[in-house]
């Protein structure tokens, strides 16, 4: 009887709770800052696991009564709260201080900090996962996953219903090349960007509800309740592992930038990498949940949903928070080095856009998306510390370059070997479209 007790899914519940119950108390009393790093790192991170786990358990609840991209698409927008707020934070701080050092430097931190939000979500995380994936095969049955010939070739397969997020995180990536050359982040961005994630949005959430998968566990429990039920459920999952993260990654991220500090981490390449990777961690660890349920294709559609708001609403909402606090509209300023900053973000997502053309990913694309991030960051980090010199002067910006023509390359060469997949999706991604428009034009008719 007690053990039945025990493994009842809102003891599940309870228990994921707990943990972030010592952060709610630190909160409440404001003893964030009267504790030592280490201690502010491990209660938040703790708060931020828990929460991840309650974050996901929505996003499956609320996959039996509306869209799964839809779904999906909130469950990453939540996931990633805390980068808009860390990027937002920065932003205000440039328009508050327009005309002094510390704006531009503010500036130039919101760029580099976006920057590498995003490349760590490709690089580590749609890299990190299809390895993480390829390896749970052998301990568990994931439709996803299937065995070829030939070193590291295996492969992830990826849902054909993804094509919509490809397409729009294609046309945001396009976009993304030609914002360096106005020297600053303005509003015909934010209108650029932030519409193509609103047509986005509006196109998903006209689709059909599909027949959700057999879910077990929490979930499973979860969509006995009745409509009303389930809704607020996943409203109160939402709203309060939402609130978790989003009070709990700042303190984790300020933590690992302290205990940075003191080995000797500089605080710039701190804010770029080390931030975006706290900020980003509540993604990262419900995609690996989904990933150990034999989720994958969940997983992934949550990544690339991450990548695609990220890319759009992040980018875009800079220069409304910029012009707010300087008291009119302006454009959020940057200098050469997140010009190239922003080049080779845009090149690399271009080149994951290639690997993923054809709904599957390899191991071995997965080791290039992670090998490339991982050679970049620290080639960047010896020569910040002095530590490599490059020939021929090569500096920080040299090497930015050299990798997004590195990307480019990569990129076009598998576009076009793979031009025939681009068709097909580029062709899905328009029915889609019509079909979500056009049913709700069919219904407007019928019912006049």
């Amino acid at each position: 009887m007690m053990s039945s007790f025990l493994r009842h899914p809102l003891m599940a519940v309870a228990a994921t709770t707990g943990l972030t119950l010592p952060w709610v108390y630190v909160w409440a009393t404001n003893g964030a800052e009267s504790l030592p790093p280490l201690w502010t790192v491990a209660i938040s991170g703790i708060a931020v696991l828990g929460a991840s786990f309650l974050l996901a358990w929505g996003a499956e609840t609320a996959e039996k009564d509306v869209p799964r991209a839809f779904a999906i698409a909130v469950l990453a927008v939540l996931a990633v709260a805390p980068e808009y707020a860390v990027d937002a934070l920065y932003a205000w701080t440039a328009g508050a201080n327009m005309n002094s050092p510390r704006g531009m430097e503010a500036a130039n931190l919101a760029v580099a900090n976006m920057t590498g939000a995003n490349r760590i979500l490709i690089g580590l995380g749609w890299s990190g996962i299809a390895l993480f994936t390829l390896y749970r095969v052998g301990s568990s049955d994931d439709p996803a996953v299937e065995s070829r010939s030939g070193f590291l070739s295996d492969v992830v397969k990826l849902d054909r219903d993804i094509s919509t997020e490809i397409a729009f995180l294609l046309a945001a990536t396009a976009y993304a090349f030609f914002v360096p050359f106005s020297g600053g982040i303005g509003i015909i961005d934010t209108l650029v960007l932030v519409g193509i994630y609103v047509l986005y949005i509006a196109v998903i959430v006209r689709g059909d509800v599909e027949e959700h998968e057999e879910q077990v566990g929490v979930p499973a429990y979860f969509h006995q309740y009745p409509r009303g039920g389930r809704v607020a459920v996943v409203l109160t999952l939402f709203a309060y592992s939402g609130a978790m993260i989003y009070t709990a990654v700042h303190p984790f991220a300020h933590g690992l930038e302290t205990l940075g500090t003191e080995l000797g981490i500089p605080a710039f390449f701190m804010i770029q990498w080390i931030a975006p990777l706290a900020s980003e961690s509540p993604e990262l660890i419900v995609v690996a949940y989904l990933v150990n349920k034999a989720r994958s294709t969940a997983g992934f559609n949550a990544l690339i949903s991450s990548k695609l708001n990220q890319w759009t609403l992040l980018i875009g909402t800079l220069a409304v928070v910029y012009s707010i606090a300087a008291g009119a509209v302006g454009q959020l300023p940057f200098d050469f080095k997140q010009s190239a900053e922003i080049w080779i973000t845009a090149a690399q997502s271009f080149f994951a856009l290639a690997v993923l053309v054809n709904f599957t990913i390899s191991a071995r694309e997965a080791v290039a998306l992670l090998v490339l991030f991982v050679s970049q960051v620290a080639i960047e980090f010896l020569l910040i510390r002095e530590l490599l010199t490059l020939p021929f002067g090569m500096g920080a910006i040299d090497v930015l370059l050299a990798y997004t023509v590195v990307y480019l390359v990569l990129g076009a060469a598998l576009f076009v070997a793979r031009r025939n997949e681009l068709r097909g999706l580029l062709g899905r991604t328009a029915h889609t479209a019509q079909d979500a428009f056009g049913s709700s034009q069919s219904q407007a008719e019928r019912a006049d």
